[in-house]
């Protein structure tokens, strides 16, 4: 089922109003677990924290193209779940006594990427990547700690994830449903390249953490390539079944 852009904005407006994470517990993450985890907690959260202003920007464009003003306000929450993981998890960087990071390597990286990034399809699918590569990142984090408040943030971004992924998947069919054969195929070609470079970006900046939470490298890879195939089939399940109603309608 492909959801209205309204439909996420009050999905979206509801969820945020939810508290899953209990601040009366203290911190008790160990030094060796800070060992492991310390850094990409550090990425992670800096990543969390962006304005989403590029992304807001590709979206009103294209939500002004196709009359869908929902949309706008739809991509406007997510960005503030983000913002949410972000700020939940600095309040923990902080509470633990330690520095949060002003810069990192990867982060300003995709930022220099996405700030030339006006294509909503380009957006979704780096999105869906990102945020499937998260799901991996947070349960490995969740894994690889045995402080409950660090859990509880975990599984708070790790409920949001799951809701962001469809939201990114049926957006991806809306885009990809408008294309012919052949641009169909040419995106397929670019999802790829950009998949195949991002997962090795983030294994070489975050496999200490991810090894930490039990995720070596080679599961990391396949419930990366799970993710990914995953969502490329949503987007052909769904042509498959359009095309059938449509055949049954002439």
């Amino acid at each position: 089922m492909i959801h209205s852009s309204f439909f996420w904005k009050n999905h979206f407006e509801k969820n945020l109003l939810v508290k899953r994470v209990g601040w009366k517990s203290q911190p008790s993450i160990s030094e060796d677990e800070k060992k492991k985890i310390l850094y990409s907690l550090k990425a992670w959260q800096l990543g969390e924290t962006s304005d989403g202003a590029h992304l807001l920007a590709a979206a009103r464009k294209y939500a002004s193209k196709i009359n869908d003003p929902d949309y706008t306000h739809a991509v406007e929450l997510f960005i503030k779940e983000e913002q949410k993981h972000g700020n939940n998890l600095g309040r923990y960087i902080d509470l633990i006594g330690e520095k949060r990071s002003q810069k990192d390597w990867g982060d300003t990286l995709f930022r220099k990427i996405r700030y030339f990034n006006t294509s909503m399809e380009l957006w979704t699918i780096a999105v869906i990547i990102v945020e499937s590569a998260a799901q991996i990142f947070y349960q490995a984090l969740k894994d690889a700690t045995n402080c409950t408040l660090l859990k509880e943030i975990c599984q708070d971004i790790l409920i949001d994830e799951a809701h962001h992924i469809k939201f990114q998947n049926e957006r991806l069919y809306q885009i990809f449903q408008t294309k012919s054969f052949y641009s169909k195929a040419l995106s397929i070609g670019w999802y790829g390249i950009l998949f195949f470079g991002t997962i090795h970006a983030i294994w070489f900046g975050h496999g200490k953490a991810l090894k930490a939470g039990g995720i070596p490298k080679k599961e990391f890879m396949r419930q990366m390539y799970y993710k990914f195939f995953s969502s490329l089939k949503y987007c052909h399940s769904h042509f498959s079944i359009a095309k059938g109603q449509l055949a049954q309608a002439q």
